[in-house]
């Protein structure tokens, strides 16, 4: 954040890992306190946060940069939370608020819409292979 020639606040945009570093860290401790998502990601995955941490600055990185650091595999951490509470829209929803809230109230720019663009792409795939998987689990019952 700096001031322009008008004596205005102004944000920049996300440049560095430094920033995704904020972005990350400032975005999971909203979570952590969130009524809503802080119970899936403490009680329900128990987040190992000095581990995960670190392997959401690669992703994030990845997102925005396109460095190619990042080598999980989002779509199975997430089935398997989902297996243990199933995961709604309105989990997705809240959790798309808060990360573009995190990122607007720290960044303004092209790489942080790119940050909100690529977090509701992500999100909404994740959302509909969850989905599907559903479906398909229901066919054996």
């Amino acid at each position: 954040i700096y001031r322009n020639l008008n004596n205005d606040l102004m944000k920049k945009d996300i440049q560095s890992k430094e920033d995704i570093k904020l972005m990350v860290d400032r975005f999971y401790e909203v979570i952590q306190k969130d009524s809503l998502l802080g119970p899936i990601f403490n009680d329900v995955s128990k987040v190992d946060w000095p581990s995960h941490l670190p392997k959401m600055y690669l992703f994030w990185e990845n997102a925005v940069f396109f460095t190619g650091g990042y080598s999980g595999n989002p779509l199975k951490v997430h089935n398997h939370i989902h297996e243990l509470f199933p995961l709604t829209s309105d989990h997705f929803y809240r959790w798309n608020e808060l990360f573009i809230q995190t990122v607007n109230d720290l960044f303004e720019g092209k790489n942080a819409a790119l940050a909100k663009t690529r977090a509701l792409h992500i999100s909404m795939v994740l959302q509909e292979k969850l989905a599907r998987v559903d479906q398909l689990q229901s066919l054996f019952k």
